[in-house]
C-alpha cells in the first residue's frame, strides 16, 4: 500500500548515528523486556500527526483493538500487554526518534508501525542494532524486509508487496476483462505507484496485452482533465491507476465527467469508503481495485464488528491491517514469546495463523505473509467480490 517514497539519505544516516549514541550498547543484543513481571511492553510507532496521519491512526487503532482484546481475555499467562504510544509525525528522522525513545526508555519488546515505508526503512536499523522486532502493517514495498537480496532479520509485515498486487490486477485485465489495451495514469511523486505501474506493464505485455500511454499527475493535484483529455484519445480498454483514494476519486469523476468510459484499475490505495463520496457512486461504475479482504467474507466479520463496536465507525484497511498485525504479535507472544528474540523467532514461524483479514503463513525467506488477495468491483456504490486469489506460497 505504501511504497517507498523519496527521503534524504543523510538525514537517515544521521538518525541512524544519533540513535546509537543515544542506545546504550548500539550494535550488541538489548533483549527487550518488562520492568513489571506483570506487563509485556510493546511500542506502537505510528504517523499520528502529518501529512500520513489518516493512514497511522486508523493503523494504530486497529493494532489497539487487537491487544485490547487479549488484555480483556485476561493477557497471556496472566500479563498484560500494555502499549507504548509513540508519533512518528510523518517524518522519517521521527521515526527513528521514536524508535530510540521505545527502546531505550520503555524497553519495549516488539515494535508495530510506522505505516510508510520510508518510515519502517528508517527505522529499521534501529531496530535491528538492538534485536527488536518490527512488524510493518501497511508499507507494500519489497524493501522493507529484503534488502540486496538478504532478509532482514527483524523486520516483518502483514500486507502483502506491491508486485503481488499489480501482478494481480495486470492478470485481471487480461485473462477476466480480455482487455488488449492500457493505459498507466501513475502518481510521479510516489514510488508506490510508479513501482505499480512498471510490474502491471511487464505483466500485461506478457501476456499479450499493449501499453498504448502513460500518463503522470502529483500526489494533491486537483485538475485531472488535460491528461484525462489525452488519455481518452488512446481509446483504451483499460486505464490503471495505481494511488490513493483522494486522488482516484477526483481521476474518476472527472474522467466520467470527459465521457471516458474505459473499465478503470486500481491497488488498495483505494480502498476507502471515502473515494465514493469524491467519486460519485455512478462515476465507479466499471471499476475494479485489488486488497486485502472483502468485507463480506465471512471470516472478517468479528473483527468488523469489534471495532465498530470499539470506534463508533466501520474499518478502513489500514485499520485491518494493523489489527493483523497486532494477531500476529499476540501470537508470537503466546507461543513463549518472553523476550525480543522469541518473538522474533515465532513471527518468523506463523503458520496459518487467523488475523483480522484472514488467514497468513510467515514466508520465512522474505518475512512477508503468504496470504489472499481479492479483487472488488465497485457497483451503484456498493462494493462486491469479483474474484478471490487463493494465497500463494
Amino acid at each position: 500500500m505504501f511504497g517507498k517514497t523519496n527521503f534524504k539519505l543523510a538525514t537517515l544516516a544521521v538518525g541512524g548515528l544519533l540513535a546509537c549514541s543515544l542506545l546504550a550498547g548500539c550494535g550488541e543484543e538489548s533483549g527487550g523486556g518488562s520492568s513489571d513481571a506483570n506487563e509485556i511492553i510493546v511500542g506502537s510507532n505510528f504517523e499520528l500527526t502529518g501529512n500520513h496521519a489518516q493512514y497511522g491512526q486508523s493503523s494504530a487503532n486497529g493494532f489497539k483493538l487487537a491487544i485490547k482484546e487479549i488484555n480483556d481475555a485476561g493477557g497471556i499467562n496472566g500479563k498484560m500487554i500494555k502499549i507504548v504510544e509513540v508519533d512518528s509525525k510523518s517524518e522519517t528522522a521521527e521515526s527513528v526518534n521514536a524508535a530510540t525513545k521505545l527502546i531505550s526508555d520503555d524497553n519495549v519488546v516488539a515494535i508495530v508501525g510506522p505505516a510508510v515505508t520510508a518510515n519502517v526503512i528508517a527505522e529499521s536499523q534501529v531496530a535491528t542494532d538492538n534485536k527488536i522486532p518490527v512488524i510493518a502493517p501497511d508499507a507494500t514495498n519489497p524493501d522493507v524486509t529484503v534488502e540486496n537480496g538478504e532478509v532482514k532479520p527483524y523486520i516483518f509485515r502483514s500486507c502483502f508487496i506491491d508486485p503481488q498486487q499489480a501482478e494481480v490486477m495486470a492478470e485481471f485485465a487480461s485473462k477476466d476483462l480480455s482487455a488488449q489495451t492500457a493505459v498507466l495514469y501513475l502518481d510521479s511523486s510516489s514510488d508506490y505507484s510508479k513501482s505499480l505501474g512498471r510490474i502491471f506493464k511487464e505483466t500485461f505485455e506478457a501476456a499479450g496485452g499493449t501499453v498504448v500511454m502513460e500518463e503522470a499527475f502529483l500526489a494533491k493535484d486537483q485538475d485531472f482533465k488535460a491528461a484525462l483529455t489525452k488519455i481518452q484519445t488512446a481509446n483504451a480498454d483499460v486505464i490503471f491507476v495505481p494511488a490513493y483514494y483522494e486522488e482516484v476519486g477526483k481521476i474518476v469523476k472527472q474522467a466520467r465527467e470527459l465521457g471516458i468510459t474505459a473499465t478503470i484499475l486500481g491497488t488498495d490505495g483505494w480502498d476507502d469508503s471515502k473515494v465514493v463520496e469524491i467519486a460519485g457512486a455512478d462515476a465507479l461504475n466499471n471499476t475494479f481495485f485489488c486488497t486485502h479482504y472483502f468485507e463480506g467474507d465471512e471470516e472478517v466479520q468479528g473483527f468488523i464488528a469489534a471495532y465498530q463496536k470499539e470506534y463508533g465507525t466501520a474499518p478502513n484497511v489500514f485499520a485491518a491491517l494493523g489489527y493483523d498485525a497486532g494477531k500476529m504479535l499476540i501470537d508470537a507472544i503466546q507461543r513463549g514469546g518472553d523476550s525480543a528474540e522469541k518473538i522474533r523467532d515465532n513471527l518468523e514461524n506463523i503458520q496459518n495463523l487467523q488475523v483480522g483479514t484472514g488467514k497468513i503463513t510467515m514466508d520465512m525467506k522474505t518475512h512477508n505473509p503468504i496470504k489472499g488477495i481479492v479483487v472488488i468491483e465497485n457497483k451503484n456504490g456498493a462494493r462486491e467480490l469479483r474474484t478471490k486469489i487463493a494465497p500463494q506460497g
